[in-house]
């Protein structure tokens, strides 16, 4: 959702100028109230295929989380131990117990390869480097659902983001690229939320919806006369999810069950370092919202770019993530979701062997682990390897874009097809050579 800031002058309505234009602005376009109102009317749940990406900024230690070398010398094993997990042959970090309880119910890749050494998101988002992307406008993945899918009901989004605003700016998401501002995902960051949850529009006037369309017009003519221009999409589909309590209530997580709730319970809203908070709630809302309806909702979860203090990092954030991703991993399955909706977690790369001399690890690009859960895919499976010391794949190299070709896969939608950018010209979704895995997918 586009965002305009402006001053904070009130019209007549009592509503700030501001807002209008954090609403997304200008014109009602062909949205009418007896739209809104019969669309709402037809509202109901029906399964649909999603995906909850949860990006982990920073680059989590592979090999103090889900691939531990025991046998390695002290300066390359660390100071964790790995326990058994309830599938044999499959170990993790003695901080993941609860983890290890449902790895049934997931697949670790052990050897996904082919990502550079940049602190972005962009190649878990996009399938490119945050170079390539912004000189040729490569669109996130939950755009390209948007695009092909379109949304499972007129008023909830097809992909909303949960990444907040991080202050490492390359860690925050992507946007449309060539698809264009209609498919830019719905930021539920900051005042989005505000917006969505009424903080600015008193209850009353909400309720009557045809006085908040009259003031709307009023600011329309009022604004039309600033010179702004190319946000009616942007001001409808705002408005749209606005008016849809089906959304607000997806995004309030105190209406779920205390006991499911709890289970979540762990973590802060603050920001950790400079990237995203280690905030399990996060991993809730984005359970309600693909029940919701919304196709593609991606998570910034935690930081973990551990050049120092390693391991004291770690214990304190590897319990919360424990807790947080059993708890969705059960969810999911629970709920009886496990063969539409798909869980991926993974970050931009994993951390050097060799511990440093203030006791961290570093950027290590050449290989990473993946979770996955859900989305119809085999489970209870360990694809892939890495060689004693966790710095290279050792067996069955697994290529970071073969991961989003299995995310386009399980959303029934073709890696190798074509889409159409804002110019009509036809683009294909993936390279050619990026493949769905095919230990997860048969």
């Amino acid at each position: 959702m586009r965002l305009l800031t402006g001053g904070g002058h009130s019209f007549c309505d009592r509503v700030q100028r501001r807002t209008f234009l954090q609403i997304g602005s200008l014109a009602v376009g062909g949205l009418t109230l007896s739209n809104v109102l019969r669309a709402e009317a037809q509202s109901g749940s029906r399964s649909h295929k999603a995906v909850i990406m949860v990006y982990l900024s920073g680059g989590l230690a592979h090999q103090d989380s889900f691939d531990l070398k025991p046998d390695a010398p002290a300066e390359i094993r660390g100071e964790f131990s790995p326990i058994s997990s309830v599938v044999p042959g499959i170990d993790v970090c003695e901080l993941l117990p609860k983890l290890s309880g449902v790895m049934d119910r997931c697949s670790l890749i052990r050897s996904v390869v082919g990502q550079r050494d940049e602190h972005s998101s962009f190649q878990s988002l996009t399938g490119h480097t945050k170079r390539e992307t912004e000189q040729n406008g490569f669109p996130n993945f939950g755009s390209v659902t948007a695009n092909v899918l379109g949304p499972t009901h007129p008023l909830v989004p097809p992909f909303v983001d949960l990444f907040p605003t991080m202050q490492h700016r390359p860690y925050n998401s992507t946007g449309a690229g060539y698809l264009g501002s209609r498919y830019d995902q719905v930021r539920a960051d900051g005042e989005d939320v505000a917006s969505m949850k009424l903080r600015y529009v008193e209850s009353a006037q909400f309720t009557g919806r045809r006085e908040l369309l009259a003031g709307i017009d009023r600011f329309r003519r009022t604004a039309d006369h600033q010179g702004l221009d190319g946000v009616d999409e942007s001001y409808r589909r705002a408005f749209e999810v606005l008016t849809s309590s089906q959304l607000v209530d997806a995004l309030d997580v105190t209406r779920e069950d205390p006991a499911v709730r709890a289970r979540y319970s762990q973590g802060s809203s603050q920001h950790q370092g400079d990237g995203a908070p280690l905030w399990n709630d996060q991993l809730l809302t984005a359970r309600r919202l693909v029940e919701a309806g919304v196709r593609v909702v991606t998570v910034a979860y935690g930081f973990w770019d551990t050049h120092g203090n390693n391991f004291g990092h770690l214990k304190g954030n590897l319990p919360v993530i424990d807790g947080g991703l059993s708890a969705l991993v059960e969810d999911i399955h629970q709920r009886g979701l496990a063969d539409d909706v798909t869980l991926l977690v993974w970050g931009e790369f994993g951390r050097t062997p060799k511990i440093n001399k203030d006791a961290g690890r570093d950027h290590w690009a050449p290989v990473q682990c993946a979770l996955l859960s859900g989305g119809g895919m085999r489970s209870g499976q360990v694809i892939g390897s890495t060689d004693k010391i966790g710095g290279q794949a050792a067996t069955r190299p697994v290529h970071y874009r073969d991961v989003l070709a299995t995310v386009y896969r399980n959303l029934g939608i073709d890696p190798h097809a074509f889409v159409r950018d804002i110019n009509d010209r036809p683009v294909t979704i993936m390279p050619h050579d990026a493949q769905p895995i095919r230990e997860l997918v048969g």
